[in-house]
């Protein structure tokens, strides 16, 4: 078996209103649309596993990291505009990290390859931005500003030639995270 094969089965479960109120429904793999399932969705509870949660339809629009707790009023908590459209389980990952990041896109301008994570671009690689990105272990967040702050993107093993395709327009990031057991 393979070290991104090696996952813990998540387990997370959605619920219509603020609360843990009104009707809900548990998943415990990717969900592209919700709505099949739920009208809308306004709180959550994550009960073993990471998901990574989207306000958009598969896998787009802005996008919020949860880890095992309880999330009463996901529009206030993570700020989000719209309820939770769809959602992504993240898979445990043994083994080592490796991300190669370029500072333009299609793999332009210098690059630097991390194992580590990066708490600021800037200061480490004296780096502008990111924009586009090779993961070849593991599973990351990237971050818009240093210091593991702002809008954030889940990335898994492949290459990322621009994250316009990914509905991040305009988007750059300045910091890097492993999703590892303590995060």
């Amino acid at each position: 078996m393979s070290n991104t094969g090696m996952n813990m089965r998540g387990k997370i479960t959605f619920y219509e209103e603020k609360n843990f109120q009104g009707r809900s429904y548990e998943y415990m793999n990717d969900c592209s649309d919700m709505t099949s399932n739920l009208s809308r969705c306004q709180s959550c509870r994550v009960e073993s596993g990471y998901f990574m949660v989207y306000d958009r339809n598969n896998y787009m629009g802005n996008q919020y990291f949860m880890r095992r707790g309880e999330y009463s009023d996901c529009m206030s908590m993570m700020g989000m505009r719209d309820c939770i459209k769809s959602c992504r389980m993240i898979p445990m990952h043994r083994g080592q990290y490796r991300m190669k990041i370029y500072e333009k896109e299609n793999f332009g301008g210098q690059s630097h390859e991390m194992m580590e994570d990066c708490d600021n671009v800037m200061d480490r690689y004296r780096m502008n931005e990111c924009q586009s990105c090779n993961v070849m272990d593991g599973h990351w967040l990237m971050y818009e500003q240093p210091q593991f702050r702002g809008k954030m993107m889940y990335m898994r093993p492949g290459e990322y030639r621009n994250f316009r395709d990914m509905g991040m327009s305009g988007q750059r990031f300045m910091s890097m995270r492993r999703i590892t057991d303590s995060c």
